[in-house]
């Protein structure tokens, strides 16, 4: 039998017989690489061994572990396995295919590294990377054997196992290749990234470099210099020129450190010319692979050589640089992020970028009209622009001065009602309208539509919710009013040492968010009675379920008829509550579209978790009752009239509020099928590779592609007509994705331009805080009270809803109420957005943990895992720091 293999004769198929990296050296081989000389010493070799030494059942007795064991339990069984291998004799077949082999890579005394192949190594959908080890400078067949024993019993490190175990790689599912190199004389090495892990960019190489052999840069022992290429040109993006002190070289045997030469020390290992070279590698490498690559390489006598590729796991999606500048597309003029903009905490997809600006300037120039009067709003006052992909409210410098000495008459005219605004307004009125609009379009399926009709349609019903969103702006001040009158009115005549605060007399009221939640609790309470829809439900990934409910195939082991039951029921809920936003771009799916987070909260209530919100409601509402009876009892005629009126008018504003703020999204599931029936035109025609790429056209281009045509039912044309080899928008698409990526990682100013005037005129109007704050204290507005030590969990969107984990602190930018769902979970609540009379503090008083809103910082500062203190007394919150003193355990209440 062959033991061995040269690595010029590995093939991509041979995995499970060389080994990951053999295979990527056979490939960087058949690439035409220059690859140091060597030989694969099969798995068959090492199930030799393993056999011919009876190790095998022993392996596989040490080596079950579950993937909770304790870091000692794998440590323990690594050393006995070691042992064993240690007292294993070489078998006489493999030695001497093993020395014939060696002889051809020189002398008897060559030097040469001896590197674990394992079988789950170097794949693209795992990184098993250095979970085995490798062996430098090995000379003769004594050292020889002695490495490939060695490294045969290296697939046993406590680290190699628990990692596998996590991956859920069974013992008896892995052997060990061994690859046999000639070794480079390194006078340089270092590591090379074929797309730049840190922003995704597949157009940029970066390379790590040191002086002496690469395995200081690999173990992390040296600072190295950072180079930063662009693929295309070779051309150096940026660089950075370690003070490299320290450097690997050959010993007697094996390695060993030495300094670095003091001339040497701060001078650049590569020059220009040499990392383009090394770029152009690569690229060939990367094309031959067909994915991004890490590359180990070293220099010899001013030669590169690759000494190993592997796939890049776990590469971002490529970002643009963060931008750092807020250029102001109108200089005359004053921006704010506040008001609509608040559920808009990203920046905006092009194509909503391009409707919500027009639809925005004309509902306020209508509103403003008519509080105001036709003369005081112009043309160009008001918009919603963007800045660095971020929207703003603008206002012209003089057309704000113009509002500003009517505005005390204008918002009295808006809160009587005026203009169709206020309580009667929104319910008489701009409610029931929106509701005509949606039910109009409704009438009309969006495949028998044109293209020019669903542009159409999707612009009437963005126009619709955004009037509806203005009448709405016209509601909150109102509930805000209302409970800052009642809570001033009892903090100042009403309340004494002891008593509860004055939000305790607001609880236990029905809100749509309420009601939706209090549905899913019941959905989980439903499926509880039949055990094996509890077990599907449970059991199941999110995604299988949301992909069974979207087609109506049952998940395996579920009556069909049962299975369609629930889907009837769960899809009440969602027609019912799938409207609700999680932020209002329209490029952002809503539960209707995908109810994966919906049903991690049905999974929640199915594990027992959570609260019964019917019995919560029950106990505020008793609560709340006696605390009125009670303290109305106290007060004289006059001062409880006034207690009651207030109090009534605080507990009718809050539930209308977040039932109006639920309802913005209405037509959103509609208005986003139209669009993605577009999508799916345009892709039809050639012109986007993907239906939800629609969104990241410019409204222009749509509408060029409607008037051109391609967007009629069965037109397939365009690819023939541009005689493009891929979706004629899809460069674009891409390029305006990676930007978008870049600037969400930004830090957006809450008033432009930035100035000191600004700060101190509107500053304590906007609904975030200061995005200077340093330390570990981040300040914000307490909103709902007590302190809760525990892990922050970091969620941009409901594509990470699935990370919450019960008793963590949720930290957004914002949340809205189809952010509900997390409450029940959550120990706490902190967002960069918001104040105390937010969607997020009433919610989360309701629930009775702590809030702090308004932050304008946390999700910049604060990092998932992160254990943090939340003070919603003091409106702060607190990094902690492991080992402090006073550090609470996770999840731990220290004070309400």
């Amino acid at each position: 039998m062959t033991y061995i293999n040269d690595l010029s004769d590995v093939g991509p198929d041979d995995v499970a017989v060389a080994g990951g990296k053999a295979v990527g050296l056979g490939g960087l081989i058949h690439a035409g690489l220059p690859v140091p000389p060597g030989f694969v010493l099969t798995t068959d070799a090492y199930a030799h061994f393993v056999d011919d030494n009876h190790l095998a059942a022993d392996i596989q007795d040490i080596a079950t572990l579950p993937p909770q064991a304790e870091p000692q339990t794998y440590e323990d069984a690594s050393q006995r396995i070691t042992a064993l291998f240690r007292t294993g004799t070489m078998p006489a077949e493999i030695a001497a295919e093993i020395g014939a082999a060696y002889g051809h890579l020189g002398s008897r005394e060559t030097a040469v590294a001896v590197r674990s192949s394992a079988t789950a190594e170097d794949l693209a959908s795992a990184s098993f990377a250095g979970q085995q080890e490798t062996y430098l400078n090995v000379r003769g067949m004594v050292e020889l054997s002695t490495a490939v024993i060695d490294c045969w019993a290296s697939l046993w490190t406590a680290r190699a196992m628990a990692y596998r175990a996590r991956e859920g790689v069974g013992p008896h599912e892995v052997r060990l290749a061994v690859v046999i190199q000639q070794m480079v004389e390194a006078e340089a090495a270092g590591v090379m990234f074929t797309a730049n892990p840190s922003n995704g960019r597949r157009d940029q190489t970066v390379i790590s470099a040191a002086w002496g052999l690469g395995e200081s840069v690999v173990s992390g022992t040296v600072t190295t210099d950072d180079v930063v290429v662009d693929a295309g040109t070779g051309t150096v993006v940026s660089r950075r020129t370690a003070d490299k002190d320290v450097m690997t070289v050959y010993a007697e045997k094996g390695t060993r450190e030495q300094p670095v030469a003091a001339a040497r020390r701060r001078e650049p290992v590569l020059d220009d010319r040499a990392a383009a070279e090394l770029v152009r590698h690569g690229r060939r490498a990367t094309d031959h692979f067909g994915a991004p690559q890490d590359i180990e390489w070293a220099r010899a006598a001013g030669k590169f050589f690759i000494l190993q590729s592997r796939p890049i796991t776990a590469l971002p999606e490529p970002a643009a640089d963060i931008p750092d500048t807020w250029p102001l597309p109108y200089p005359k003029g004053l921006y704010f992020r506040a008001s609509i903009v608040e559920q808009l905490p990203d920046p905006l997809s092009p194509l909503f970028a391009d409707m919500i600006d027009g639809s925005v300037a004309r509902s306020l120039t209508a509103l403003l009209a008519d509080a105001l009067g036709k003369n005081v709003i112009r043309d160009g006052d008001v918009g919603l622009p963007t800045i660095n992909g971020y929207a703003y409210y603008y206002y012209r410098t003089s057309g704000m001065w113009r509002m500003t000495g009517k505005a005390p008459a204008a918002v009295g005219a808006l809160a009587r009602g005026k203009a169709h605004m206020g309580v009667a307004g929104w319910r008489e009125f701009s409610h029931p309208r929106y509701e005509r609009v949606i039910k109009d379009w409704q009438a009309k399926p969006p495949a028998e539509l044109t293209g020019e009709d669903l542009l159409e349609g999707a612009q009437a019903l963005l126009d619709a919710g955004t009037v509806y969103y203005t009448a709405v702006q016209s509601i909150i001040p109102l509930a805000a009013t209302s409970e800052l009158s009642f809570r001033a009115f009892y903090d100042k005549l009403v309340r004494r040492d002891g008593d509860p605060p004055a939000q305790a007399f607001l609880l236990g009221y029905d809100s749509e968010p309420i009601r939706a939640e209090k549905s899913l609790h019941d959905l989980a309470g439903w499926a509880r009675s039949d055990p094996g829809l509890t077990s599907a439900l449970l059991e199941r990934p999110t995604a299988a379920l949301a992909e069974c409910q979207r087609t109506g195939s049952p998940p395996a082991g579920v009556d069909n008829p049962l299975w369609q039951e629930w889907r009837f029921a769960f899809q009440e809920h969602l027609d019912l509550y799938g409207h609700a936003v999680y932020n209002l771009d329209f490029a952002s799916p809503v539960a209707a579209d995908d109810p994966s987070a919906l049903l991690e909260t049905v999974k929640f209530y199915l594990r027992g978790q959570g609260t019964d919100p019917h019995e919560r409601q029950r106990e505020l509402t008793e609560r709340r009752e006696s605390l009125t009876e009670q303290m109305a009892g106290r007060l004289g005629p006059r001062r409880r009239a006034a207690f009651l009126r207030l109090l009534r008018w605080a507990q009718e504003m809050a539930p209308i509020r977040e039932d109006a703020l639920a309802d913005v999204g209405l037509a959103w599931p509609l208005l986003r099928r139209m669009l993605l029936e577009l999508g799916q035109r345009l892709v039809d025609s050639g012109v986007i590779a993907s239906p939800d790429d629609v969104f990241w056209l410019r409204h222009q281009e749509l509408r060029s592609a409607v008037d051109f045509g391609l967007a009629a039912p069965g037109v397939r044309a365009a690819v023939v007509i541009s005689g493009a080899a891929r979706p004629v928008r899809a460069a674009v698409v891409e390029e305006r994705r990676m930007l978008w990526r870049g600037q969400v990682k930004a830090a957006a100013p809450q008033m432009l331009p930035e100035s000191r005037w600004m700060e101190r005129a509107f500053g304590s109007m906007m609904p975030a805080g200061s995005q200077h704050q340093r330390g570990d204290v981040i300040k914000g507005v307490g909103a709902s009270s007590g302190r809760v030590s525990a892990p922050a969990r970091v969620l941009a969107g409901p594509q990470d809803f699935g990370q919450m984990e019960p008793g963590d602190v949720l930290v957004a930018r914002i949340t809205t109420p189809a952010w509900t769902s997390l409450f029940a979970m959550a120990s706490a609540v902190v967002t960069d957005v918001g104040g105390p009379l937010s969607h997020s503090s009433i919610v989360a008083r309701e629930y009775g943990i702590p809030a702090v809103l308004g932050t304008g910082v946390a999700t910049q500062r604060l990092a998932t895992g992160q254990q943090i203190l939340v003070d919603g007394d003091a409106g702060t919150v607190t990094i902690e720091h492991p080992g402090a003193a006073d550090a609470a355990q996770g999840g731990n209440v220290v004070g309400i």
